[in-house]
């Protein structure tokens, strides 16, 4: 039997052979370097002390496989209708791979380019080589390394300076549930200085299936910049979504993250920020809703490596069932980092008595006049406000509903795409009715 290494090893040079003359490109010499590194580091185990709190033995114990581009799966618009945003310039993927037919790019701003990694790679290869991965650490971490090998596709958005987009950017990979795809996302946002944009990445399911999303996205804000990101994680209850988002802000850039993440069997959700220049400012936001048996993991980090700066974080988790959550957020202030104000919160909310979390703060504070603060609280609903709710005529679901609800509204309401915020708020009201039945 192969071993994980050589199953991938096989699986690329498969990959190799059908990509014809871009076999020679630097883009793919970029792959076969992070091929190479992913063989030396390995899958992490739990006695890795970031991956402590999460065995992916799941993940590096089944073989996965690419999926070809001619042979994605046939998706009407009529199934995808209810994941798209309306009024915005969407972006659609089935199993990895762009589908024109299903997106709608046109109407842009002159001199933004929103379109897919593969066709960037033809049209504007100067400009992805230049900043195809940069950013996100593909020599330390396995998960970004195998991505890398494997990158054919995702999203690639540029605005240039002073551009402001009006409509969200919405990035929407859909998976058909194939048996044990490898669908490896591969996004580039590159925002100029003084632009504005919402962008939003989605990962949802058609249908059910064990599959292993392993994405990748590398957003650069440029001086004076204003970004939302949102990020929606709806996976098969069966897949494994493993992502890495790693975020370079500069002079006086504003950067607000959402992540709510919903979906998986597995889902580990890492951000990094880097702070890298003076007056900017970051603001991270995540949700989180498990039941069953899921386990989901959000490992947040904020370097702050530039003084004048701030950085705002509040993550929750609602966890049922025999779930699993972790969070593990820290905050780095580099010796030259003067007058750094952050603040990290997390709060989770644990509806069943074997429900587990399993939460670290940390801060590394190398600079002397400084503002930082984090905590962390672990809790169940409040007897009293249930009692209250209870004696103006609410049944004891319809109260723990309106209070569970009003707990992830904190995070949800802080989405300014309201399409988006709309979503959200349905979603969770149907999960968290789900939680309720799903054992």
């Amino acid at each position: 039997m192969k071993s994980m290494a050589e199953w991938y090893q096989s699986a690329f040079e498969t990959l190799e052979k059908s990509l014809n003359g871009e076999a020679q490109s630097e883009l793919h010499a970029i792959r076969k370097k992070a091929l190479t590194r992913f063989t030396e580091l390995g899958f992490p185990t739990t006695r890795h002390e970031e991956w402590r709190f999460t065995n992916v033995a799941p993940v590096s114990g089944t073989p996965f496989n690419p999926v070809p581009a001619g042979r994605i799966s046939v998706i009407s618009m009529s199934e995808m209708r209810k994941h798209l945003l309306p009024d915005a310039h969407n972006l659609v993927f089935i199993d990895g791979h762009f589908v024109p037919s299903l997106s709608n790019i046109d109407r842009l701003p002159e001199g933004v380019i929103v379109c897919s990694l593969a066709e960037a790679s033809r049209q504007y290869s100067a400009l992805l080589q230049d900043q195809f991965a940069r950013y996100a650490p593909g020599d330390e971490n396995p998960f970004v390394a195998l991505n890398t090998a494997f990158a054919l596709d995702g999203a690639f958005v540029h605005v240039p300076d002073g551009i402001r987009i009006m409509n969200p950017v919405h990035v929407l990979f859909a998976a058909s549930g194939e048996h044990h795809a490898l669908i490896p996302p591969r996004n580039l946002f590159l925002v100029g200085r003084n632009a504005q944009v919402s962008l939003v990445e989605s990962y949802v399911a058609v249908h059910d299936g064990v599959y292993f999303t392993n994405v990748v996205t590398e957003l650069v804000a440029g001086k004076g910049s204003a970004i939302e990101h949102d990020k929606l994680q709806d996976e098969s209850r069966s897949a494994y979504h493993i992502a890495w988002t790693h975020i370079v802000q500069q002079e006086q850039s504003t950067v607000t993250s959402n992540l709510i993440a919903v979906g998986g069997s597995i889902a580990r959700s890492n951000v990094t920020v880097v702070l890298d220049a003076e007056g900017s400012v970051c603001t991270l936001n995540g949700l989180s809703l498990a039941t069953g048996t899921q386990l989901i993991d959000n490992h947040t980090t904020i370097d702050h490596a530039k003084p004048h700066c701030e950085s705002h974080e509040l993550y929750k988790a609602i966890l049922d069932g025999k779930s699993h959550g972790v969070f593990n957020g820290k905050i780095f202030v580099r010796k030259d980092a003067q007058k750094t104000d952050a603040k990290q919160t997390n709060q989770t909310l644990l509806l069943s008595d074997e429900a587990v979390m399993d939460t670290k703060p940390q801060l590394e504070i190398f600079a002397d006049d400084v503002k930082c603060t984090h905590g962390a609280t672990v809790g169940q609903l409040d007897a009293d406000q249930i009692f209250y709710l209870r004696s103006r005529g609410l049944d004891l679901l319809q109260a723990r509903d309106m209070l569970t609800f009003a707990f992830a509204a904190d995070v949800v309401q802080r989405v300014h795409v309201s399409r988006l915020r709309e979503q959200l708020e349905s979603l969770i009201h149907a999960r968290l009715h789900a939680g309720r039945i799903t054992t």
